[in-house]
């Protein structure tokens, strides 16, 4: 019966697609758009949604040979699935109508209703609704897939994509509604999250942590990176991408998301840099895959402070968070932790180092939308103190929510592949192909 179920559920949606034709259109909204805003987030949309394959790339070029397949498919799948579950809820329940700031009223635009008037969002104001719900879908997507690498190699992919149903609902949304939403309790204490730092890369940090340790070890511990190249095109096309991420973030074309692309930048150049100058100074060659991680440690951090600190400030966090997120990953070796890629030491605690770095560096000159004051390096204490707290609160929630939601997916569909699937390789095991 449990082959049929996920038919039943897209036939479900088709069903739905008749009765909510959404063809509706509010007269009386009244809207004043900006036609470079919409080209412009138009191509960040497209920026951000290339970010996934890059992803796949990032994340299969490191696997053994014979999960390349399996592990790119993960990423992918997130792609079909989650912009399905957005057109029909999902944007509704990061973005709708508030339900105690803490999620949104799933039938608020329940199958795209709405987008047809003038409508927009409060904090975009010169582009359609639909399109920053476009928008905001590519950060949906990303985010489970980014998940990916702490459980690569041994996952059964049906369990797989039930958990990311789950974890998007119940984890993604509540905390994208918390932070973005102006009615979310996180926003209305003032936290600073410019492009997701606490929304996607902690949350997606800490279910990977989550993910390693109820997963347990893969059975065989060797690791031999399938394709380099497949890591280094994988890095081109995320940093490509992240200027949509974090400029886009600015929802125009404006002086702050030339800001945002600027510091985006130069954050993910120092991280490259000074992973493998790190690497080098404890006695290693300086490496390809070093550089691309140290890269893309800097773009993590970054997403939280890249619409809010100065250049020079970027450089810091990119400097910063590459040598504590190396330091981490050396320190993950050493445990019983299987991180596969090192998703926690680099996702989870590049995210968090960013938050705090906002704290640090942001200033009022940057950004006069922060209302929350400058950060502690300028001597003041509460903007630090709120990015503090909001860290915390959003780690635990992750984490303890990832774990419940690992255990509820393991007993309805259990989520390790047998001893023997994991050995031939999850290419053969879950999809019958292989390189």
């Amino acid at each position: 019966m449990k082959r049929y179920v996920p038919f039943i559920v897209i036939m479900v949606a088709l069903v739905l697609t008749f009765i909510f034709p959404s063809v509706e259109v509010d007269k009386t909204a009244k809207a004043t758009y900006n036609t470079g805003d919409i080209a412009w987030m138009l191509m960040s949309t497209a920026l951000v949604l290339i970010m996934t394959p890059g992803l796949a790339f990032f994340y299969g070029g490191m696997v053994n040979k014979k999960n390349v397949i399996s592990t790119m498919l993960q990423s992918v799948v997130c792609m079909v699935i989650i912009t399905v579950m957005w057109g029909i809820f999902g944007f509704s329940l990061a973005f709708g109508d508030s339900i105690g700031g803490i999620i949104g009223n799933p039938s608020t635009f329940f199958m795209m209703k709405g987008m047809l008037s003038n409508n927009t969002w409060p904090l975009a104001p010169t582009i359609p609704l639909l399109l920053f719900a476009m928008y905001q879908l590519k950060f949906a997507i990303i985010t489970p897939a980014l998940i990916t690498g702490a459980f690569a190699e041994r996952i059964r992919f049906n369990s797989y994509i039930l958990f990311l149903c789950l974890f998007s609902i119940f984890i993604f949304s509540p905390l994208a509604h918390a932070t973005w939403h102006p009615s979310g309790i996180l926003f209305k204490l003032g936290v600073l999250d410019f492009a997701g730092g606490t929304v996607v890369h902690m949350s997606a940090g800490w279910a990977a942590l989550a993910s390693a340790l109820y997963l347990k070890k893969r059975n065989e511990q060797s690791h031999s990176p399938a394709r380099i190249t497949y890591v280094i095109i994988g890095t081109g096309l995320l940093w490509f991408g992240w200027f949509g991420f974090n400029a886009g973030s600015a929802f125009g074309a404006n002086h702050l998301a030339v800001t945002a692309l600027a510091t985006s930048t130069t954050a993910s150049a120092a991280g490259g840099i000074a992973w493998i100058f790190f690497d080098m100074v404890r006695g290693r060659k300086p490496s390809a895959m070093g550089t691309c991680i140290g890269a893309v440690v800097g773009l993590v951090a970054i997403t939280p402070a890249a619409g809010f600190v100065s250049v020079p400030h970027s450089l810091a966090i990119g400097i910063i968070s590459s040598v504590v997120s190396n330091l981490v990953v050396e320190w993950r070796t050493r445990t019983s932790i299987d991180d596969t890629l090192d998703v926690f030491p680099c996702h989870g605690v590049g995210g968090m180092v960013g938050m705090l770095l906002t704290g640090v560096f942001a200033h009022t000159n940057v950004n006069a939308g922060n209302a929350t004051g400058n950060g502690l390096f300028f001597g003041e204490t509460h903007l630090f103190l709120v990015q503090l707290f909001a860290m915390v609160i959003a780690s635990v929630f992750a984490f303890f929510g990832s774990l419940l939601l690992l255990k509820i997916t393991d007993m309805i569909s259990p989520l390790r592949v047998s001893k023997e699937e994991e050995v031939i390789g999850l290419d053969i095991s879950q999809h019958g192909e292989k390189l």
